[in-house]
């Protein structure tokens, strides 16, 4: 732990380059995933093939997908943040379609009996009693991009791995211990603050 103390303006600029990773792609995640999730919750027909295709990319090990990527995309912090909305696309579009598919149906019908459109009784009534579930399945793809995107130093793509991975090649435990750390307690306060918003949600 000595150096994490030592060195905390490194630690806060390497953190800094974690969240701006993690941020970036979950926000570009969620504008893929929401319509498809949306798709998957009513039934169509390629519903069942998307999720088998998004599982498929999520069952990649994170260093070869970032490999694979790198000779389309180069080196650096698009070709991760290209990986990890890759990554969360299972997670967010498997749990905001359940999301959907709770809702109550006598809540809907009471929204098409009082005359309410398709569009209206999703933004009125579907939307803000599945934003709970919604929010779960945030937490769950925010605590995996947080845990993944430590991989994306191995691209030079900065974040809190760029300890470990410098940690290794010099046998230096501190660094490892640095990144470890530091990742894990990111993903921890991240879950507690995406917990308490399901709850407040929920209420």
């Amino acid at each position: 732990m000595t150096y994490l103390v030592t060195h905390l303006d490194l630690v806060g600029e390497r953190l800094w380059e974690h969240l701006l990773l993690c941020g970036t792609s979950l926000a570009r995640a969620l504008l893929i995933a929401f319509p498809l999730a949306v798709y998957v919750a009513r039934g169509r027909r390629a519903a069942g093939p998307l999720l088998g295709v998004l599982g498929a990319i999520y069952t990649i090990p994170s260093l070869a997908l970032f490999a694979l990527l790198v000779p389309l995309e180069g080196l650096g912090f698009w070709t991760a943040v290209t990986a990890l909305v890759a990554y969360a696309q299972m997670i967010l579009v498997r749990n905001i379609a359940a999301a959907i598919r709770g809702v109550d149906a006598p809540s809907l019908d009471v929204a098409r009996g009082m005359g309410m459109t398709p569009r209206q009784a999703f933004w009125r009534v579907t939307f803000p009693q599945a934003l709970p579930g919604m929010l779960a399945g945030v937490r769950v793809a925010t605590v995996s991009l947080i845990a993944i995107a430590t991989v994306a130093a191995f691209i030079n793509a900065g974040g809190l791995g760029t300890f470990l991975f410098s940690g290794l090649q010099n046998d230096d435990s501190q660094l490892i211990v640095t990144g470890s750390v530091t990742s894990a307690a990111l993903a921890i306060v991240a879950d507690v603050l995406l917990r308490r918003a399901e709850a407040l949600t929920r209420r």
